[in-house]
């Protein structure tokens, strides 16, 4: 009975040590991004947007990609929905629904930057264009680690025996995920939706 205690305490240790070391590390993402944002607006909203970003800002396809984005947030939360009803293979079905939406994500993303590249607004151009490509490149950074996160949850979910573990590792992952949605509208915002006006 004793054992049992102590393994229930370490247990709950671990997990305190994995919630604070989580939470660590989106706050360390907060103060990335929020520099990020301050170089960006300092370096093109000094009276006036940079024309140069301005002619090539194009909200259709941003909005196309905005929608990709958001739509995968809604899948994710379709998985933890499958997840509390133990239906691993609908999770599995909504996480790759989800790795598809967000992939598309990043390949607008990416086709966006060899677009730009081509017209002649390349991240060496100025600085205007470097805290441009920092910013969003970051980001788009960001999602592409968390696509591959998602696929190793996909691999792994038939494997993990205990369904509080699968839990947690989701909750962490669809914290980041959300995350990673609420810093694109700030970038949709501050980048696109204000550079185009």
């Amino acid at each position: 009975m004793h054992a049992e205690a102590i393994e229930i305490h370490e247990h709950h240790d671990m997990d305190s040590t994995d919630v604070f070391g989580f939470w660590l590390y989106i706050m360390t993402d907060c103060i990335l991004f929020g520099s990020l944002f301050a170089t960006f607006i300092v370096l093109n909203y000094q009276g006036m947007l940079s024309s140069k970003l301005k002619n090539h800002i194009d909200l259709s396809t941003v909005l196309v990609e905005t929608f990709f984005l958001l739509a995968s947030n809604f899948t994710y939360c379709l998985a933890i929905l499958a997840l509390y009803k133990e239906k691993i293979r609908h999770v599995q079905a909504w996480l790759g629904l989800t790795f598809l939406l967000g992939a598309s994500f990043v390949a607008i993303e990416v086709n966006e930057f060899i677009h730009l590249a081509k017209e002649g607004f390349a991240w060496d151009l100025n600085g205007q264009a470097s805290s441009f490509f920092t910013l969003v490149g970051t980001h788009g950074f960001h999602v592409s680690c968390g696509l591959l996160w998602i696929l190793i949850m996909i691999f792994q979910l038939p494997f993990i025996k205990t369904a509080s573990i699968a839990q947690r590792r989701l909750t962490y992952l669809g914290l980041f995920w959300n995350f990673l949605d609420i810093v694109w509208i700030f970038v949709f915002t501050v980048v696109y939706l204000m550079g185009a006006m």
